[in-house]
């Protein structure tokens, strides 16, 4: 319009050929926009093991939390096991020993209780013994001083 040449509509150049530039140029983007996008699948699907590794990681702590509930079932298992045959025959056990050496030991305690007794009795009289002595002699030192 301001140039000094003919100037032909924007609609004439798809007839007189100048468009065929531009369609090639559109049918190129399009197919290089197909590639780009199969080169991302590719991409994701060669180089991008997120969803993979996240896969294998809910599998993996799937498993060991299984494994743990069981291997905590077992666990509780031999304890319940150990616990009854605590119950059953190990205290009943205890108990008739204790019964049975309960009394002897008793008797034991007895006897040393009364040796002990009859050592410390002893032990007074010559306490009272030696002490009397000491003072018929302090008497027979002081009449004998005097």
């Amino acid at each position: 319009m301001s140039g000094g040449g003919t100037e032909t509509p924007v609609g004439c150049e798809a007839a007189l050929g100048g468009g065929s530039k531009k369609r090639d140029s559109l049918g190129t983007a399009g197919s290089a926009h197909l590639i780009i996008k199969d080169l991302g699948e590719i991409h994701s699907r060669l180089l991008d093991h997120r969803p993979v590794i996240q896969g294998e990681t809910r599998y993996f702590v799937k498993e060991f939390e299984e494994k743990r509930g069981l291997r905590e079932m077992r666990v509780l298992e031999n304890l319940k096991n150990m616990i009854h045959e605590t119950n059953e025959h190990t205290l009943p056990k205890c108990r008739d020993t204790m019964r049975d050496n309960l009394s002897q030991v008793l008797q034991r305690l007895q006897a040393a209780n009364d040796s002990v007794c009859r050592l410390q009795q002893r032990e007074q009289e010559r306490k009272k013994i030696h002490s009397d002595h000491l003072v018929a002699s302090e008497k027979q030192h002081t009449l004998q001083w005097d």
